[in-house]
């Protein structure tokens, strides 16, 4: 897929697609924060993301703290935002749920 940067009405359109993650313009790219149970499950998660991220050649920017996990989505090649970002935002929350 050819990814493009999303201007602001498509971004703001993208983002209803997407619940729980917000544009931060600093990042160029969405941002969600997940909470777990504990390390382990965070582990966990990052592991299933980290598989699907290599599959789609599309890895995101993250941080994880004992059971915390921030994830930053955005596509350096276009300078921001892409409609890679949200495909991969809709199968992050498919994973956990929402």
């Amino acid at each position: 897929m050819g990814a493009y940067l999303l201007q602001e009405t498509e971004r703001e359109i993208a983002l209803r697609e997407v619940p729980g993650w917000h544009y931060d313009e600093a990042q160029a790219g969405i941002v969600r924060d997940f909470t777990f149970a504990d390390f382990a499950e965070a582990f966990a998660f990052m592991a299933r993301v980290a598989i699907i991220a290599e599959k789609a050649d599309h890895h995101p920017e993250w941080s994880n703290v004992y059971n915390r996990v921030k994830i930053v989505l955005t596509t350096h090649d276009v300078g921001g935002l892409s409609l890679r970002d949200i495909h991969l935002a809709k199968t992050i929350n498919d994973i956990v749920g929402n």
